[in-house]
């Protein structure tokens, strides 16, 4: 008997995924830098306020 090797599947195409992303949609864009970097800022401004008004 011949052995048969189980092969893994063949991954989804992402042609859909890809025309959908690259539809244009309306409204603001924003870079994700400036996402990421607020939240971050709000960090380290509570933790300067708290090193200072803590007694």
């Amino acid at each position: 008997m011949s052995s048969k090797k189980k092969s893994a599947p063949l991954p989804a195409s992402s042609g859909g995924l890809m025309r959908f992303f690259e539809d244009e949609t309306k409204g603001f864009k924003i870079d994700p830098r400036i996402v990421v970097s607020i939240p971050i800022s709000l960090i380290v401004v509570s933790w300067v306020i708290e090193l200072f008004l803590a007694p």
